[in-house]
């Protein structure tokens, strides 16, 4: 039987894309392993931050929209991300480092049932750190020229946060459509997990009325979910417009296959396949240390240039 092996990863909007990169690999310690541009708008630079491949799980991804203004919170977005670290004192280290590097923050608290340290990027991006447990993305791998110690670095995606007005379709799309768990409730949270008992699968909804958010910088875009297979992929193609949702089709992203559709608060998924992975077209070694295009943009690579604020030196 086909399932939902956990997030694969999630899409967000910066208005700049050297000072995100900043943020995300200086700050956070991430590993930039991909630099390329969306492949519907080549005009703007998507950025992919990992651990050492870039694994299923641990992606955040970035839109660079120059022109774009601020974000205005509100209701069915998602709302929160969290990043997976191994232990207390990993809390403890990240919260000195924050304040280091003048990281907005709260205290160390608890969400969702995890300890965490939930903080803020600097467009305003809300995420949140959270005690692993000993959980982690069972294929992540560090990356050792970070400058942060081993045993504290982030692990992958956690508990993703989703703000809706109808808390009780999302719950039914995620338990009924995708066979995720509901593994707790009150008035208004939910806790759903794609495999029950790990946290790297998990989505936290939240009911909340009130106008939508109108997206900006430092909002996220869409969660992608985590399939095996092309055939995996074709199953819950199936699947989603059996359940309603309007589809446009399995697409070719190059570095994997993926089927986008908005559940009906209008959050966006995607579901992506595991492969072919980010090494497809590069080096493992040199990985986010160049501008990458697929196959078929590769054409246009001197027009796409010409359309991009230089980033690398």
């Amino acid at each position: 039987m086909h399932r939902i092996a956990g997030h694969h990863h999630i899409s967000m909007i910066t208005k700049r894309a050297i000072p995100n990169n900043r943020f995300y690999q200086e700050v956070l310690g991430l590993r930039r392993v991909k630099v390329t541009v969306n492949q519907d708008e080549p005009s703007m630079y998507h950025l992919f931050y990992g651990d050492k491949t870039g694994s299923p799980g641990t992606e955040l991804s970035f839109f660079e929209i120059p022109k774009v203004g601020r974000t205005y919170r509100g209701t069915n977005a998602i709302t929160r991300i969290g990043l997976l670290v191994p232990s207390e004192a990993s809390l403890r280290y990240w919260e000195a480092r924050f304040d280091t590097h003048g990281v907005t923050h709260d205290g160390i608290t608890t969400y969702a049932g995890h300890r965490a340290l939930p903080f803020e990027d600097p467009e305003g991006l809300r995420l949140v750190l959270l005690l692993s447990n000993g959980q982690k993305v069972d294929h992540w791998e560090t990356w050792s020229e970070s400058d942060l110690p081993d045993r504290h670095q982030i692990q992958g995606m956690g508990s993703v946060e989703m703000t809706v007005r109808d808390l009780d379709a999302l719950a039914d799309t995620l338990t009924g459509l995708f066979g995720y768990t509901e593994v707790s409730r009150t008035d208004q949270e939910a806790v759903f997990q794609s495999v029950e008992g790990e946290v790297f699968g998990e989505i936290v909804g939240v009911e909340q009325d009130g106008p939508a958010e109108k997206p900006g910088r430092g909002s996220v875009h869409h969660l992608a979910i985590r399939v095996q297979d092309d055939e995996a992929l074709a199953y819950w193609e199936e699947k989603v417009r059996e359940w309603g949702f309007q589809t446009a089709g399995i697409v070719d992203r190059y570095y994997f296959k993926s089927l986008y559709f908005k559940e009906t608060n209008g959050i966006v998924f995607e579901i992506a396949t595991d492969g072919s992975g980010f090494a497809i077209d590069g080096n493992g070694a040199t990985l986010g240390e160049q501008l990458d295009l697929p196959p078929f943009l590769e054409g246009r690579r001197k027009e796409i240039e010409r359309k991009l604020t230089p980033f690398f030196e």
